[in-house]
């Protein structure tokens, strides 16, 4: 899954400009998702829903017009982990790092205020007074140039893993600002470029382990499992460990 986030202060026209993309991306067969980062409560409190989250750990929610799943995620890894698309857009979330940004400005300052070194592109409010670039970065407008925007996002999204596991020798963030200034791919990442033997999960998400490692663990758990009665071998050996 490939992302982007669209960032800026309020009333810059990053709803207008991400529904411009997401469109156009629809249109060329793309899975499309959209994350949303809010300032305010979700659910009112005092509401059913509200009363049930207090007593379960999600609800869903079934209604004339939509159907929703209310949860509390630990952190912006578990949230993007329940998204299956070929395009995640993020509305918001300044402080993501792992993904390239398109900043919505309002004006030439918004822009010098936001870019921490992932923006590729600026949108926004801006776009409408004529300005074709601020420091370096193409200013493009979504309700007139949709199309050059998504081909933008769809050359140059990516998502790193989020783990800052360190194999690749940097920290996600690090890599990320490297992979928008065309000093690295997203193959430099360990963990997006390699098919591992071993994989362990934890509430979904991928555990890094050197080549060393996984074959430790490989090797453990057969000889464990070939002392069982009834134990056969197999291409695919899955062990799931709950702790409820």
């Amino acid at each position: 899954m490939r992302g982007i986030a669209f960032v800026g202060f309020k009333k810059s026209g990053k709803t207008t400009t991400v529904e411009a993309v997401a469109r156009v991306l629809k249109e060329r067969g793309y899975r499309v998702a959209i994350a949303k980062s809010m300032h305010a409560d979700f659910d009112r409190e005092g509401s059913d829903t509200w009363r049930l989250s207090k007593v379960a750990d999600a609800v869903l929610v079934r209604a004339n017009d939509t159907d929703a799943i209310l949860f509390n995620a630990k952190d912006v890894n578990a949230l993007f982990s329940m998204v299956s698309a070929d395009f995640l857009l993020l509305e918001g979330f300044k402080s993501v790092q792992h993904v390239p940004k398109v900043i919505c400005a309002r004006s030439e300052e918004d822009v010098r205020e936001l870019n921490d070194g992932l923006a590729i592109a600026v949108s926004g409010v801006i776009a409408s007074a004529g300005v074709d670039a601020v420091e370096g970065l193409p200013v493009i407008d979504a309700t007139k140039e949709p199309e050059r925007l998504a081909d933008l996002v769809e050359k140059r999204a990516f998502m790193l893993p989020n783990i800052d596991c360190g194999l690749c020798g940097f920290r996600c963030a690090e890599m990320a600002r490297m992979i928008v200034n065309g000093e690295k791919t997203t193959k430099d990442c360990v963990v997006l470029s390699q098919k591992p033997k071993v994989t362990v999960k934890i509430d979904g998400q991928v555990l890094p382990m050197k080549d060393w490692v996984q074959e430790l663990v490989e090797k453990t758990i057969k000889g464990m499992l070939s002392a069982m009665k009834g134990y056969r071998g197999g291409k695919r050996i899955e062990i799931v460990i709950r702790d409820d």
